[in-house]
Order: structure tokens, then C-alpha cells, then sequence
């Protein structure tokens, strides 16, 4: 295990945040060995994560687990690998499944944790379970029906070192027309994603603008807004701060909840 130090400002996928210095896991004995003594806070890719200035005992594991090894049956995929690596071997060896990933940024952890997908598509769909550790540094196989993997959640609540993923010949060029068509309907600006779960029978971007914050900008530079492709995109379009994100997340679940009574519940990941 080693130290980096990371500014989210750059690394985070909406670009808000401060410097701070993360231990860097080289292999499952290094997380034991935290969960001793720390309760530590997993930042992956960080493409869908708030992070505090004041957030302690931040970890990312190491380039060691940006790997993909085929077993004949099935593929182990290091938590690390990023998204579009996996999309690619799956099309070099026509493996379905996986056409999704071509439109889902991030590394192959977080997007298992958050049961990841556009529109029905999801990961799940193409996972067998999880590598991690439980009562000791060994490594074990969880299934993915054990993980309970449900629209853009799980109850996962460790570290995942490595996912594997069933093989099933008939990757499908079409689809990924479909979900890139899908893609390109959303923002690119600097964001989380989705801010919101979409909530039973309705859509969070509709219930935003509905309340009247769609495009309408916020913080002190004015460079804070929910987007006006997509209501459901919190968009940071430069120096915007933490504090600034967490009271327009509140805003808008206080709004949406006061006009519609529903409660929004964030997608995006509050560390603090």
C-alpha cells in the first residue's frame, strides 16, 4: 500500500472538488489491514461521486487490478479495468453482454456496485458475482444473486477486487447503435451522469423541470446548473464548489417533494 494525492477538481467525472491523499490498495492483505482500524471510502473512477474537502480514508486500488483473464467459460475482470477496455475484448471477441460498457464510463467496480445500464440494459445481466474479502484477507466468490443488485444499487459494502462475467458468443453491433443513439441525447458537459434515480412510473429530469430548474444556474460564479438537454444532469461548467452541489441537490428534492410529494433519491454518490 502507498499514498497519492489526487485533486477531484481534475479527476472527478463533474470536475468539483479539492486535493486529498488516498491509499492506493496493491492487495487484499492492504484492505484488511484498513478495515482494522478505519471504515475506508472507495473512490474507483469517481464518475458518479461528491467528494467532500473534509472526506477521510479514501481509497482506489492499484493498476494491479486493471486486468481481464479468460477462463474458457467465463472472464475475471480486475475492479480497476476501465469500461470501454472490457467493451472492447468483448467485441475483438464477439462476447455479448457487454454492449453497454461502449456508452458507460468508469471502471469495472462501480459500475458492478451500481448495478450500471441504460435504460433495461444492465451489467447484471452478464455477471456471474464478485472477488472480495469477507473475515479475512483471502479473496472469495460472492453470486450476483447474493449481491442484490437492483435499479442502479446493491447491497455491496465492500471493496470489489474483481467481477466475473459469464461468456456467451453474439456481440451485437446493432445494439450498440441503439445505446450510443441513447447517449448522445444526454449532456457531455462535466457531470455525475444521472443526478437522480428515476422514481417508480416517473422520470427525475421531468419533475425537475417541472419545478422550474431546468437551466437555471446557481453558485457564485453561475456556473452550476441542471442541464437543458436533460433536466437529470447536474452540470458543473467550472469552479463550482461542494458546498454549492449539495445545497442544489437539496433544492431540488425539496422542491419536487413540496409540488409532487415524491422524494427524489440521489444516483450520485455523497462522500463525506
Amino acid at each position: 500500500m502507498f499514498q497519492r494525492s489526487i485533486d477531484f477538481s481534475i479527476y472527478s467525472s463533474i470536475k468539483i472538488g479539492t486535493l486529498h491523499t488516498i491509499n492506493i490498495i496493491e492487495t487484499p492483505q492492504d484492505y484488511f489491514q484498513l478495515l482494522q482500524h478505519s471504515t475506508p471510502q472507495i473512490i474507483g473512477k469517481a464518475n458518479n461521486l461528491l467528494i467532500s474537502p473534509l472526506a477521510k480514508n479514501l481509497i482506489l486500488l492499484s493498476k494491479n487490478f486493471d486486468y481481464i483473464k479468460d477462463y474458457g467459460d467465463s472472464l475475471e475482470v480486475g475492479a480497476l479495468t476501465p469500461s470501454g477496455k472490457l467493451f472492447s475484448y468483448a467485441k475483438k471477441h464477439n462476447l455479448k453482454g457487454f454492449e453497454i460498457l461502449g456508452e458507460l464510463p468508469g471502471s469495472i467496480g462501480g459500475i458492478i456496485k451500481m448495478n450500471a445500464g441504460l435504460k433495461s440494459y444492465e451489467i447484471k445481466s452478464t455477471l456471474l458475482g464478485i472477488l472480495s474479502i469477507k473475515y479475512s484477507p483471502i479473496l472469495e466468490f460472492t453470486a450476483v444473486e447474493n449481491l442484490h443488485l437492483s435499479y442502479r444499487n446493491s447491497e455491496i459494502h465492500t471493496l470489489i477486487f474483481a467481477g466475473i462475467f459469464k461468456k456467451e458468443e453474439g456481440f451485437n453491433k446493432d445494439l450498440v447503435k441503439v445505446l450510443k443513439t441513447m447517449r448522445n441525447n444526454q449532456p457531455k458537459e462535466p457531470s455525475f451522469g444521472s443526478c437522480f434515480k428515476n422514481p417508480p412510473n416517473n422520470y427525475a429530469g421531468f419533475l425537475i423541470e417541472s419545478v422550474g430548474l431546468k437551466g437555471k444556474r446557481f453558485g457564485k460564479s453561475k456556473n452550476l446548473y441542471f442541464s437543458p438537454k436533460h433536466a437529470n444532469f447536474l452540470i458543473n461548467a467550472g469552479y463550482s464548489s461542494f458546498q454549492e452541489a449539495i445545497e442544489l441537490i437539496n433544492l431540488a428534492k425539496e422542491k419536487v417533494y413540496k409540488s409532487h410529494n415524491i422524494l427524489l433519491q440521489e444516483e450520485v454518490k455523497i462522500l463525506q
